[in-house]
């Protein structure tokens, strides 16, 4: 027994010795991964799909040392396919895992594509002008109680659930909005996805969330709103055709009842991008400059 435990103490300390800042690195990177994947797989039907492979993976186990000849024989003609059959498995999740990637800082800095036809500040104007229409609108909608579902593209492009529906490219208003969620008018079922401070389609069908564990009191709007939270990084506003209420929808959480005031104020730092602190100490420096000459 001693000279087993002392077997182990020499392997460890050999380990330490031998342990360089590459190790260190590596074992951090590692860990980060297996946690970020733990948690993309948590409470979703990934989940599952983890659990079926950890017991093929028994399975495999006890037949190898059992020699179980044709089991071994199936389940190694399975797990040659294996990372195909992963990859369609885990498709969304893996979908969902890049666009975060692609949604971080270092994407959304150094890899962002230039804006274009508009300034910075031109469309900065036109999303809080756009901010202030679709709230002074949810409120018509709401006490008239008919339903809205309004989507703000963000870094994540949404020309997919475009193509759904019918390219509006007009200046947001509140006659505008009511008139397309007028529950008479033929695009008022669907969604409406503005970009750059523009209603620029409407009519647009959004996907649903697979989260079964959401109120059964919530309708198709709230799902689809959920759905399209999930899958992108859009922000959605949702008026209920049924209490009136208003709701917002962001990484797939949803928050209810909002009066006009807190859905700007929730909507604006959500939407209209916020400077850093090196960008706000950058912006103050020609200030200070002419201060001083004067």
């Amino acid at each position: 027994m001693m000279d087993f435990i002392q077997n182990i103490w020499s392997a460890f300390v050999s380990l330490i010795k031998s342990f360089q800042v590459a190790d260190a690195l590596d074992v951090i990177l590692v860990s980060f991964i297996i946690y970020k994947g733990i948690k993309l797989v948590r409470e979703t039907r990934a989940e599952q799909l983890v659990k079926g492979l950890l017991i093929l993976a028994g399975v495999w186990i006890v037949s190898f040392y059992l020699q179980l000849h044709m089991m071994i024989y199936i389940l190694n003609t399975f797990l040659q396919f294996g990372v195909i059959a992963l990859l369609i498995l885990f498709q969304p999740e893996m979908r969902r895992v890049l666009e975060q990637i692609g949604r971080s800082k270092i994407g959304g800095k150094y890899l962002s594509i230039p804006l274009l036809g508009k300034e910075p500040e031109e469309i900065e104007k036109s999303e809080r002008a756009a901010i202030r229409a679709v709230a002074d609108a949810c409120i018509t909608l709401q006490k008239q109680k008919m339903g809205a579902l309004v989507v703000f593209e963000r870094k994540t492009k949404l020309g997919d659930i475009i193509d759904t529906g019918t390219v509006v490219n007009a200046e947001a208003s509140v006659a505008l909005i009511g008139n397309i969620f007028f529950n008479k008018a033929p695009l008022h079922d669907g969604a409406m996805v503005m970009r750059q401070g523009m209603v620029y389609a409407a009519g647009c069908i959004l996907p649903l969330t697979r989260n079964d564990k959401i109120s059964i009191d919530l309708g198709t709007r709230h799902r689809a709103a959920l759905g399209m939270s999930e899958n992108s990084d859009a922000v959605v506003v949702v008026v209920s055709e049924e209490t009136g209420q208003i709701s917002i929808a962001v990484n797939g959480v949803l928050t209810r009842d909002y009066t006009r005031d807190a859905l700007i104020q929730r909507l604006e730092p959500l939407i209209i991008p916020q400077p850093s602190a090196s960008e706000k100490r950058q912006s103050k420096i020609p200030s200070i400059r002419r201060k001083k000459k004067k």
